[in-house]
């Protein structure tokens, strides 16, 4: 009969309307929650094989969804690590128990935004529990190759683990003209000493003094000057941990610049890096000379001796002072000597259906069969956006587009209802004829 499937028509509005109230109350309720998505709910019509000569009513049926794929607007914030993806893409997280899981066992959860910060034990996490995931650097503060669609080389962020640091130097950039004049036969042959401190693998400052001695016994210029390396802290410091032997252009057009460097006992010289490599007594040592006829390094021109450009890697203990994530996902700790240091790569994560991962709760969403696979992506690069620190994304609500759907939705409820009501007169009326 079609007034009974007038009747479920009505009552089926009812229903739908009452899950499209039950979104609008919780994106209001939410519109001030930070990294809220809201919520919608998607209507479509049912419908029964008709015959020509009866009408039956299917109805309607909803389908709630949330809307993660629009974003809410940033807001700067005073914390390096309150972070936002700033266009498509989550950050991964994890529950409270990832901490001890391991990577198979741990829960994959994403977020738009998290405002995080340290705990007690030193790992990043949001004040509802999520832990901030990442791939971690090694001692150089590189990231090795990793899984990109697989959680396995991520691992929860912990920054205690860097709280007290030391980079040994490892490169020393000697930028130094030779005045040429010393170079000639019969100048003086004074040796110019260059102490350089650098840092050994404990942190502790140490002196590798440089003698730069011109070679003056054959008659006529001879442009050449051996250079001898004194290590402070060796057991020897008054010997020569290595010694090389430099000759200098004296032609048109690369004059002053170097034409070959003869590495001594010690001593490696590569012509196509311009680093000469020796031993000091911590560990190896990359000496930047220069290339043949390159005007960078060493010089020898017609002006005073002058260590320019003396540059080196490294840095002395230095004591964890802040955490700052750049725009590339790399979490850096910065040291109160001025040292920086990539700990952890943060990945941007994205799915190929994002409005079909699912919800969960404290704005978090958890991969599905609807959304398909992850795939974690450096920030900024491919689809997905750049990672923003000092900020948080707001909720995507709209107050006044949620109150003008309150007022369409309460009206079609009321007119739903009304459906109701009339099927049911009609039922009284007929009921009545018996009467």
């Amino acid at each position: 009969m079609s007034i009974s499937s007038a009747l479920n028509a009505g009552v089926a509005g009812l229903q739908v309307n009452a899950t499209r109230l039950a979104t609008i109350s919780d994106n209001i309720a939410n519109s001030a929650t930070i990294g809220y998505k809201r919520s919608d709910v998607d209507f479509s019509s049912l419908v029964i094989n008709q015959r020509s000569s009866v009408y039956s009513a299917g109805g309607v049926r909803a389908q709630a969804y949330k809307e993660i794929s629009s974003e809410g607007a940033l807001i700067g914030t005073g914390n390096s690590t309150d972070i936002s993806v700033n266009g498509r893409g989550l950050i991964p997280v994890t529950d409270q128990f990832g901490i001890t899981e391991t990577a198979t066992q741990r829960r994959l959860m994403l977020i738009p935004t998290g405002s995080f910060a340290a705990d007690q034990n030193g790992f990043l996490r949001t004040k509802s529990g999520l832990q901030l995931l990442g791939w971690p650097a090694d001692s150089t503060g590189t990231v090795n190759e990793v899984s990109r669609d697989s959680t396995s080389g991520l691992s929860p962020v912990n920054i205690n683990v860097s709280q007290f640091t030391a980079s040994p130097t490892t490169e020393i950039n000697l930028g130094v003209n030779l005045p040429a004049n010393e170079s000639l036969a019969g100048a003086s042959g004074d040796t110019y000493p260059l102490p350089v401190e650098y840092y050994d693998n404990l942190g502790k400052a140490q002196s590798l003094t440089f003698q730069f001695t011109p070679n003056v016994t054959t008659v006529g210029p001879r442009n050449t000057w051996t250079v001898q390396a004194f290590d402070g802290a060796s057991a020897t410091p008054t010997v020569a941990v290595a010694s090389f032997e430099v000759a200098f252009n004296d032609t048109a057009s690369n004059g002053g610049s170097i034409a070959s460097v003869t590495p001594g006992a010690g001593a490696t010289y590569d012509p196509a890096t311009g680093k000469v490599t020796f031993n000091v007594e911590k560990g190896p040592m990359d000496i930047f000379l220069g290339k043949p006829n390159d005007n960078s390094g060493l010089t020898q021109l017609a002006a005073d001796f002058s260590p320019s450009n003396v540059k080196k890697d490294g840095g002395p203990i230095g004591d964890l002072k802040n955490v700052e994530i750049d725009d590339q996902g790399f979490l850096e700790a910065i040291y109160d000597s001025g040292f920086r240091r990539v700990l952890y790569q943060i990945p941007v994560a994205d799915v190929p259906n994002v409005n079909g991962l699912k919800a969960e709760s404290n704005q978090a969403f958890s991969i599905s069969q609807e959304s398909g696979g992850v795939y974690f992506w450096d920030s900024g690069t491919g689809p997905v956006g750049a990672i923003e620190s000092f900020a948080l994304m707001q909720s995507n609500t709209d107050v006044a587009t949620e109150l003008t759907n309150l007022i369409e939705t309460q009206r079609a409820y009321s007119s739903n209802a009304k459906i109701v009501q009339t099927v049911d007169e009609m039922l009284q009326e007929t009921t009545n004829l018996k009467r």
